[in-house]
């Protein structure tokens, strides 16, 4: 801003000086500024992208002393040039700032969402503790003879069953250790065997912390979570996915299933806040792979 400031300045310097004395030094002094002016823009928009701004104001023939130009006199070209150079600080400046509001406002977000995050921890903790467990039968003291106790047969049998039916889900073997351990997590995930999936998962995840698919590992791990009925774990595991790595190939689906289990936690407004992140952070996913899902989201949260 500084730099902006002083070529404001120049500019104003320029107008200030009588018209008996513009020479062709002070042409040359107005196109390094308007060169320096373009630096800034570069400095500000490395990208491009459609934000640079070129002069309003150009003349029309070369300007020497004496000689008249398309838009009047020497001086007068000169003050319509500089007229383009304080019109182009401005839009610049106000790019700027915006810019930067843009980035205040994401970061209070962020702050607001970690604060969530802590409370979903305290959420799965808790509902960890309160998880049904088997009831162990107690002796009751009695003088009859004792009743012949019988196996939970079909409690074991159902079990039996189960592993058997896990047993029947191929482990790949290509040879590639992370994908054979991801895509072996996602066959039983998609044959809604949540538990072994969750585990499966989470052993791909710490071992491959690093690789560049973990971003795929992570959010399928809090999806057999959030498919498992817990939405509070699977919004804990969804939210440090997007955390870790925000440029993860599956960041923007972990924001959308945040989202999700915000939704399953009957907490609609935090959905709908976790939803305008992802049209910020990813407008592109968030218009094109993810648009149905996403339309479907804020219908069932009833967002503005």
């Amino acid at each position: 801003m500084k730099l902006a400031v002083l070529f404001a300045s120049a500019a104003l310097l320029a107008l200030s000086i009588p018209a008996t004395a513009q020479d062709a030094n002070v042409e040359g002094r107005v196109t390094k500024l308007e060169k320096e002016l373009k630096a800034v823009q570069r400095k500000v928009f490395p990208d491009g992208a459609g934000k640079y701004f070129e002069p309003d104001i150009k003349p029309d023939t070369p300007v020497t002393d004496g000689t008249k130009t398309a838009s009047g006199t020497e001086v007068t070209d000169l003050i319509g040039r500089v007229d383009a150079l304080e019109t182009q600080l401005a839009a610049l400046t106000g790019q700027v700032e915006q810019h930067s509001n843009s980035i205040k406002a994401m970061e209070a977000r962020l702050k607001a969402m970690e604060s969530q995050v802590k409370t979903l921890n305290a959420d799965a903790a808790a509902t960890v503790a309160a998880d049904p467990k088997p009831a162990v039968a107690t002796p009751v003291a009695t003088t009859q003879k004792p009743a012949t106790v019988k196996p939970p047969v079909a409690t074991a049998s159902k079990d039996k069953a189960r592993e058997a039916a896990v047993a029947k889900i191929e482990r790949p073997a290509s040879g590639n250790n992370f994908e054979d351990s991801y895509s072996y997590g996602y066959r039983l995930w998609e044959a809604k065997f949540y538990p072994e999936a969750q585990t499966q998962l989470e052993e791909t995840v710490k071992k491959f912390p690093s690789h560049s698919g973990t971003s795929r590992a992570r959010n399928l791990l809090g999806r057999a979570w959030l498919d498992d009925g817990r939405p509070s774990q699977a919004a804990k595991i969804f939210y440090e996915n997007y955390k870790a790595d925000a440029k993860g190939e599956r960041a923007p689906e972990s924001l959308y299933f945040l989202g999700e289990s915000f939704i399953a936690m009957n907490k609609p407004a935090d959905a709908c806040d976790v939803f305008k992140q992802l049209d910020k952070a990813y407008p592109s996913e968030a218009a094109g792979r993810l648009a149905a899902r996403l339309a479907a989201g804020r219908k069932k949260a009833k967002c503005s």
